[in-house]
């Protein structure tokens, strides 16, 4: 659909843009002066892929940053623009992320430095989809087993979504918001306002984002609707330059239709609580401490009734579930500096993890289906508790050389909580310590340049998802038959820059030993021996101080060394060509997403979050944007998504259900969207 201005104004109408918290004069795109002369910070031109890696290893962009394809509305939507990310998708929402061709649990992912977990079996909602990216202020990707401080078994890497509040100097304050209008009823907002003086400070916003149906490049329409909002609030103290002490806690909730199953999810409710405190730059041998606690609880609910028509003809078709999950943790660590050029952070983290679920089965009518599973008792079956100790070390040997290693210790106990009846190991404990452990040289060359090489051992403990499938001997529960998970891999990388050309080039081997593997045509989990070899490229010319051409790569090759097979659920060649103009005010550039064809792939096998479904074919898409700054408050920015409105499904992608009224990709993966038109508009006040 062509995205007019009667397109806009009737969106505007029809849905309530929920900004609540800052005063009209912010959200008005014609600002009064008075705001206007207001300190601002840079409003960033679009983003066509992330920013080369600064250091090793590592990649830090900006959130709040608009991107292409459509900016992102979850963590996963979001990730995918950055070379090594791919998504195993589901139709318009809550697909799970995919780094280096690792998913699931192999994957760290930490808000505020908080560990949360999804409640649904099916992965409705894997941690990104409590996640609306704009309200963070960075998000960090540290690839590999190259360091121990963020928890156990996050073999691929981890990524940390992060609010920043620096100490002001006097009385003041900020504010962010930003609408979003799309195609297919595409309409988000986001409002985030911070208040505070040398010594305080309050911080509170909230999200929302709303989108109906996607029709594919041939008009098909696939069932993809969601709505999802967020609220976050914090109060901090800030008695000195060096301290921090903060009290916050968030609440969020929403609804998803998703085009390959049975049923969809109609309640997404998250609640949570956390204190930190830290101190830092303190001088002497503890140079820094920082400490939290926190709580995290999902409520999940899935139904077949809310979101779709029920299917006719059968006798009590409507059905319900409701998993929970409680997650509470804290983490301690102190940076240490015995010398000069050395640095080492220590601390210990623990946490606790409990799951529970309850149903209605099968009932005559929707309201009969609520009332039964709200007053089943919810039932736990499974439980985990981690203890771990780390430390890890920076070793300054010259001007130009480092050695970057750690160390990490974890102690994990699960029990199968589950009745006898369901599981063959009800009521059994399975105990282990893992050991992680990284080293890495680093070199420095040019004016801003470095190389580096480095090993990582990481061993991770089996998920709740992994232990609730069946054995291969036979029996109805993988809980003490799977074992723990063990890679070693390789890392060799450059970052390098001279004049208007930045380059960072990444590669990897892993060999891993007792790989989980789920076979889904028996719902068994079992363990192979695989290798995976891959990397990525990102590369930038700025070759007029109007124009930037960029480009990415990113590649995965994976083996089940048991089995001598194609290791399932691994992304093709991707490549992407990007051109940028920035001149005063006004920005516009390209997109051209140019993806491989998979013919390697281990039919009915894969990971938690998906199954490999067989070969897929290339394809492009390519895709345009434009931006204009009216103001250095104001941006707005918009684009076009498939400007051939192509046809095309990603290789890591579910297969569809017969769902009444939308597409049918029974058998064959889900289609993505069509054309999409979009628009952004953002403002930034200090």
């Amino acid at each position: 659909m062509f995205f007019s201005l009667f397109t806009i104004e009737t969106l505007m109408k029809k849905e309530t843009i929920w900004v609540a918290g800052i005063p009209a004069a912010l959200v008005a795109l014609g600002l009064p002066q008075a705001a206007l002369s207001q300190p601002v910070r840079a409003l960033s031109p679009v983003v066509v892929t992330a920013p080369a890696a600064d250091e090793p290893l590592v990649v830090r962009t900006d959130p709040k940053a608009p991107r292409q394809p459509v900016p992102a509305h979850d963590g996963a939507d979001f990730l995918k623009s950055i070379p090594g990310f791919s998504v195993i998708r589901k139709g318009g929402t809550d697909g799970d992320p995919v780094l280096r061709g690792f998913s699931g649990s192999r994957l760290g992912i930490l808000l505020d430095g908080q560990e949360i977990y999804g409640g649904c079996g099916g992965r409705m909602d894997p941690p990104t989809a409590y996640v609306y990216p704009e309200s963070y202020d960075r998000v960090t990707v540290l690839k590999g087993p190259q360091s121990v401080r963020y928890g156990a078994g996050q073999s691929a890497g981890v990524v940390l979504f992060e609010r920043d509040v620096k100490r002001m100097e006097t009385f003041g304050w900020k504010a962010d918001g930003s609408l979003t209008l799309g195609s297919f009823g595409r309409n988000d907002q986001m409002a985030d306002v911070l208040v505070g003086n040398p010594q305080a400070y309050v911080r509170a916003g909230g999200t929302r984002a709303q989108a109906g149906d996607y029709r594919d490049g041939d008009g098909n329409r696939v069932h993809s609707e969601y709505l999802r909002w967020s609220s976050h609030a914090a109060v901090g103290l800030t008695p000195d330059d060096k301290t921090r002490i903060e009290l916050s806690a968030a609440l969020s909730d929403g609804r998803a239709a998703y085009a390959d199953r049975s049923m969809d999810g109609s309640k997404f409710r998250r609640e949570n609580v956390s204190l930190m405190f830290e101190r830092k730059r303190m001088g002497g041998l503890v140079d820094a401490i920082e400490g939290r606690v926190y709580y995290n609880y999902v409520d999940h609910v899935m139904d077949n009734y809310t979101l779709r028509d029920v299917p006719s003809g059968k006798m009590n078709p409507y059905m319900a579930g409701n998993p929970d999950r409680r997650t509470t943790g804290g983490r301690l660590s102190a940076t240490l500096r015995p010398a000069e050029s050395w640095e080492l952070v220590v601390g210990a983290d623990a946490k606790q993890d409990v799951h529970r679920g309850r149903g209605s089965g099968m009932q005559a009518s929707a309201d009969a289906a609520d009332a039964a599973f709200l007053a089943a008792p919810r039932v736990e079956d499974m439980r985990f508790e981690q203890h771990g100790v780390f430390g890890e070390s920076t070793w300054f040997l010259t001007g130009a050389d480092r050695v970057v290693g750690g160390l990490r210790v974890d102690w994990v106990e699960a029990r199968d909580k589950r009745a006898p009846g369901k599981s063959a190991t009800a009521g059994r404990d399975n105990d282990r310590t893992l050991t992680s452990g990284f080293l890495r040289y680093e070199r420095d060359y040019g004016d801003n340049s470095t190389w580096y090489a480095g090993v990582g051992h990481s061993e991770r403990f089996p998920d709740y998802w992994e232990l609730m499938k069946g054995s291969p001997d036979g029996s109805n529960s993988a809980f003490l038959s799977t074992r723990p998970e063990k890679l070693n891999q390789l890392d060799i990388g450059t970052n390098w820059r001279s004049g208007p050309f930045a380059l960072s080039a990444s590669a990897f081997y892993s060999r891993v030993d007792d790989y989980i593997l789920i076979d889904w045509n028996r719902s068994q989990t079992r363990n192979v021996d695989a290798e995976v070899v891959g990397g990525e490229l990102d590369a930038s010319w700025q070759f007029h101080p109007a124009w930037q051409g960029v480009a990415s790569l990113s590649y995965v090759h994976g083996r089940n060394r048991t089995d001598d097979t194609a290791l399932a659920q691994q992304p093709p060649l991707e490549v992407r060509l990007g051109l940028n103009y920035a001149q005063g005010p006004y920005s516009a550039g390209m997109l051209w997403r140019l993806v491989a064809a998979q013919d390697r792939y281990d039919k009915g096998m894969g990971g938690i979050a998906g199954k490999d479904l067989g070969p897929t074919g290339g394809f492009g898409v390519l895709s345009f944007n434009a931006g204009w700054r009216p103001s250095k408050t104001v941006l707005l920015t918009a684009g076009v998504d498939n400007v051939l409105n192509k046809t095309y499904a990603e290789h890591l992608s579910k297969s569809g259900a017969d769902i009444p009224g939308s597409a049918s990709f029974l058998n064959t993966r889900i289609n993505e969207p069509g054309r999409v038109f979009w628009l952004k508009a953002q403002i930034a006040l200090d």
